[in-house]
Order: C-alpha cells, then sequence, then structure tokens
C-alpha cells in the first residue's frame, strides 16, 4: 500500500451516490461533513440529476462537487464515476458512503484511518449496524459457519478491545462507510457498471480477496444503515441462510448478478453450497417450483453475462 511520504498530509475524498432520496441525503452530509478528521472533498453523483441535490451539495461547508447524472447509473455505475474523479482530484484516500445511511459519530473517519495505518490495510470498513437499533447488525454476518447479527457477537466474550485486535481480517461490508487507499483501487479497480446494483459491492470483495491487499472491519467504529437482514431467510434450523429480496426488481438484480459473480474465479468453490441453499428454500422449504425456475433463468443471464436492465 504506498502512502504519501511521511509527514506529507494525506487527501481524503467523500464519494456519496443518490437517487430521488434527497432528504436522506442531507442526513448523511450532515455526519460527512462534520468529521473531527475533515473530509478534504466531498463527491455527490446524483443518478437523477435533481436541482434540489445540486442546490444542496452548492450550500455545504466543505469543498464539494456535483456529479448529475441524466442516465441513472445505479449504485455500481454510481460510485466508479465518483471513485475516478476522487482520483482525479487528487484523493490519498476515497471514503465510500450510501445516502441512505450515515456514519454513527464524528470519529468514524479518524478512527478508519488510525485503523488503516495500524495493521498496514489497504481497505477499512466500519461495523454497518442497523440506523434503527445500533446493537443489531444491518446486514448478518457470517464467520465459519455462525451467522451473528449483533454487534457484540463480533468479538469473543469478556475480551478486552485493543488496537492490536480490533479488526477482522478479510471482512468488509463494503460501500456503507468504506474507506479504500488509492492504491487499493489501483489494483482492484472501481465497481462494475453492468451490475448496476446488487451485487457489484461483492465483487468488488471478490478482487480485493484475490489481490492479496490486507483490509477488514474495524470494530470500534460503525455506520448506520436501514436494516437489511429481512431478506436473509433461515433455512435448515438458521444454519444456513439463503436471501430473498421482498420486490421483483430487487430479486432480478440479486439472482441475474449473482449468477455472474458464481462464475468468477475465486467464487466458483462456492456453486455446489450455492445450489443446494436455493433448491432447498425454493422446493422443500417454500415448496415454490415457478420461484426457482425463475432464479435458475435469472442466474443464467448473469452467468452467460446478459446484463440487460429490467424488461
Amino acid at each position: 500500500m504506498s502512502e504519501p511520504p511521511s509527514g506529507e498530509p494525506q487527501r481524503v475524498v467523500a464519494v456519496i451516490v443518490t437517487h430521488r432520496r434527497a432528504e436522506l441525503l442531507a442526513e448523511s452530509t450532515a455526519m460527512i461533513t462534520t468529521q473531527s478528521r475533515p473530509v478534504d472533498h466531498l463527491v455527490v453523483v446524483d443518478n437523477a440529476d435533481e436541482q434540489v441535490v445540486a442546490d444542496h451539495v452548492a450550500s455545504l461547508a466543505i469543498p464539494s462537487t456535483y456529479l448529475g447524472s441524466k442516465r441513472n447509473l445505479g449504485g455500481a455505475g454510481g460510485f466508479a464515476l465518483g471513485i475516478l474523479h476522487a482520483l482525479a482530484l487528487g484523493a490519498d484516500w476515497v471514503w465510500c458512503a450510501d445516502d441512505d445511511g450515515r456514519p454513527e459519530g464524528t470519529g468514524v473517519l479518524a478512527t478508519l484511518l488510525d485503523c488503516a495505518r495500524h495493521h498496514g490495510l489497504g481497505e477499512v470498513s466500519p461495523v454497518v449496524a442497523n440506523i434503527d437499533d445500533p446493537d443489531a447488525l444491518a446486514f448478518p454476518l457470517r464467520r465459519g459457519l455462525v451467522w451473528r447479527r449483533k454487534r457484540s457477537e463480533l468479538f469473543d466474550s469478556g475480551e478486552t478491545m485493543t488496537a492490536d485486535n480490533d479488526v477482522l481480517p478479510g471482512i468488509a461490508s463494503l460501500m456503507n462507510g468504506a474507506l479504500f487507499s488509492a492504491a487499493t483501487i489501483e489494483r482492484v479497480g472501481v465497481p462494475d457498471l453492468r451490475l448496476f446494483v446488487r451485487g457489484d459491492e461483492v465483487e468488488m470483495h471478490r478482487r480485493l480477496v484475490r489481490s492479496g491487499i490486507a483490509f477488514g472491519t474495524c470494530l470500534t467504529t460503525a455506520y448506520l444503515h436501514p436494516d437489511g437482514s429481512a431478506e436473509f431467510r433461515p433455512i435448515l434450523g438458521g444454519r444456513m441462510h439463503t436471501q430473498y429480496p421482498d420486490n421483483e426488481a430487487k430479486r432480478f438484480f440479486t439472482y441475474r448478478n449473482r449468477g455472474y459473480l458464481m462464475a468468477q474465479p475465486g467464487m466458483r468453490k462456492l456453486l455446489p453450497q450455492e445450489y443446494a441453499r436455493f433448491a432447498w428454500y425454493f422446493l422443500v422449504q417454500q415448496r415454490d417450483v415457478a420461484g426457482f425456475r425463475e432464479w435458475l433463468r435469472l442466474r443464467k443471464l448473469g452467468r452467460t453475462e446478459h446484463f440487460d436492465r429490467l424488461p
């Protein structure tokens, strides 16, 4: 991980992608722009090209850039555009944020930077906590065969947290407060525009793992996000989970993009488990043959790299 010469200040550029959520964006920027370690520049990518968002960005008290897109690039394309713009602005670190979440407090960026430096990380993420119940995780996290749903379950009971054991190595929820060094982005690239939404962060995680770059989750700070655990459905008495989003559009992108992901190097070893989990969920637990057929159809679209938008 390359860094500026010793003693030279590092430039942090935050990137937020938004789409028709001006009120939530205002809550996010309120926390991003008041960090104890100030953000040097903020880039907002607006996938709806709304004047109200442009006006809000212009009113912010820190140096900011508004990028209005007349085409909805999705989360993947929006972050790709924003991250590249951040690098063009001279970013040493790029801090990614969604418009519907926000840092838990004003010290999140400083904590992430300290954690990355102490552990030599090229990417570090905060814990992603439920915005309505900060002790709960916004998304369940699997360690081995065990699923964790509480922040307190991420470390051993009775363990004293220190600067040496405050990271979960090789585990990160990307884009929700994720901090990337510029050198890391140069090696792993930016999100894949073709994925649009859903799975783009998993694909970036796959690249991080294969790159050999050290990364992880810092346990001493958090990013607040709406609860997303409801779509992870328990099977086999809770010993495993599968994913069933709550609407057709989310299922389309989730299953289509996952078909592509599972065909990529580093992911193929998970294919037997993938078929077993979804077959059990649709055919045994839900008795939904049509749902299983649709899952097979969508994952084939992704596997064969047919990345059309919703018909």
